[in-house]
């Protein structure tokens, strides 16, 4: 047994009394454990972070109907340029959308369909 695995096993005593429940659930534990990418975890929470703010979620909203410029942005939230261009750097440090320049203008659209997926399964969740 690994150190790591007695740690969780004199933990889960408190919990658990039964020997052979507790190796098993602390088994089961230290693989799922094991199994957390913690290199990933911080893009996935920026992710998330990004779609927490409604501003932001309307923006990728509208981008699901296709590529628009932040002129278009700015009159559809009803809000300043400054702020729009604020909330598309969160969106696109998160990489969930892209920019394209043309000229002096720059348009924006979604990553990729994962972005839209993201949205269905929370419409999944809400009508549950």
């Amino acid at each position: 047994m690994t150190e790591k695995t007695e740690t969780e096993i004199e933990r889960l005593k408190r919990f658990i009394s039964d020997k052979k429940e507790l190796e098993i659930r602390a088994q089961r534990l230290s693989s799922l454990s094991s199994g957390l990418d913690e290199k990933i975890l911080p893009s996935e929470v920026r992710i998330f972070k990004a779609l927490a703010d409604i501003n932001r979620l309307k923006i990728i909203k509208l981008l699901k109907e296709g590529e628009l410029c932040v002129c278009e942005l700015t009159t559809a939230l009803s809000t300043s340029q400054s702020t729009v261009s604020h909330h598309l750097s969160v969106l696109r440090t998160a990489g969930l959308i892209k920019e394209r320049k043309e000229g002096k203008w720059s348009y924006f659209r979604l990553s990729d369909g994962a972005v839209i997926e993201i949205l269905n399964q929370a419409k999944l969740l809400i009508d549950e």
